[in-house]
């Protein structure tokens, strides 16, 4: 790391010395975010506003397996409100910040449209300006593989055209991404978008499949399925998020001289010659409802419910994951099946919700 963190204009001993500031420390992959740094010796300032869009309970609860741990601090703060988070940048000069507070899900911007211009659009301007201003040395951020809208070609790749998002939470994840390539072309901040696909696993969100039908199975309750079930995700278990998240965050890519653009062409067919990349965290194993469906009554040993709808609107048929790019940046490649990771998360949800 030592190496790669030179390239980007600061040395391994004072970014060791600097906390990471996460953003939505108190959702599921923030916190998850969070631990693994700490585990790892980092300090760690978590940002959240513990926003009401699911329980805050949840995210209360997530933020006390963080309480107490030397090397985190917690700050109540919208990512919105700019006086707010420069003010907390300026205390702690951060060389690297993870970016994942968002408005999340795709059906709810039907009903609460702002909500996104607000966290997500705004959120992320006050993110890549407050980073400009400190000095970063790397910004990672949450992007999604919504982007990639009604993609017909499979498995989805870096370099396909992300130009028609058929939802609104789409919208303001791409215009996330061309905000940060502005940024690091302007400015040579290093920032990296990750197009998560589908993350599940304990201390998930409510609002996610994999909670709603694990919750119905368990209390008897029928199952909303869409579309018939033949959806399909590429569902990616919390461990193997983490990991590939954190890899990437201790590898910056560095500029590249816009003098000759033979060279970042033949590398990156996909950039430009800023210090900018978007990468797929996935595995590349998409699974239908339907499947996932019958893996969960073969865990649970309980027999679905189902309730017939029609298709959602901003729903895809598909998510699948090119990783080539994660295993050519990182050397990594996630490696937990659907069945340990489901395992995982209902032994969890049993356990939080004390369900026998």
């Amino acid at each position: 790391m030592a190496g790669i963190l030179s390239m980007a204009g600061i040395s391994f001993e004072t970014a060791m010395h600097t906390p990471v500031i996460v953003t939505g420390a108190a959702g599921f992959i923030g916190m998850n975010v969070c631990r693994r740094l700490l585990e790892r010796g980092r300090r760690v300032v978590g940002i959240d506003n513990l926003n009401d869009y699911y329980d805050p309970q949840l995210k209360r609860a997530r933020l006390a397996e963080l309480a107490g741990v030397d090397g985190f601090e917690f700050q109540r703060i919208d990512v919105a409100h700019r006086e707010e988070v420069f003010r907390l940048f300026d205390r702690c000069r951060p060389a690297q910040v993870v970016h994942l507070a968002a408005q999340a899900g795709v059906r709810y911007a039907l009903q609460n449209p702002m909500a996104y211009s607000d966290s997500n659009l705004t959120g992320m301007t006050v993110m890549l300006e407050a980073c400009r201003r400190a000095g970063v040395a790397h910004l990672v951020f949450a992007s999604s593989s919504s982007v990639y809208g009604a993609n017909r070609k499979v498995p989805f790749s870096e370099s396909d055209p992300v130009d028609h998002p058929v939802s609104l939470y789409a919208a303001t994840k791409r215009a996330n991404e061309l905000l940060a390539h502005s940024y690091a072309h302007l400015f040579a901040l290093p920032v990296t978008g990750l197009r998560y696909f589908t993350v599940y696993g304990p201390w998930g969100r409510p609002d996610m499949a994999m909670w709603k039908f694990t919750d119905a199975l368990l209390r008897g309750k029928p199952i909303d399925v869409y579309g018939g079930g033949v959806l399909s995700r590429d569902f990616t278990y919390i461990d193997d998020t983490v990991e590939a998240t954190l890899r990437l965050l201790d590898a910056p890519r560095p500029a590249r001289s816009s003098a000759d653009p033979a060279d970042w062409i033949a590398d990156r067919p996909d950039t430009s010659w800023a210090p900018f990349e978007v990468v797929n965290l996935g595995r590349s194993d998409p699974v239908s409802v339907n499947e996932l469906i019958g893996k969960l009554e073969a865990i649970t040993g309980r027999r679905a419910q189902r309730n017939e709808m029609g298709m959602q609107p901003g729903d895809v048929a598909r998510t699948c994951s090119d990783t080539a790019k994660l295993g050519r940046l990182t050397g990594y490649s996630p490696g937990v099946s659907l069945d340990d990771g489901l395992r995982a998360f209902v032994k969890w949800f049993r356990e939080y919700h004390r369900i026998d």
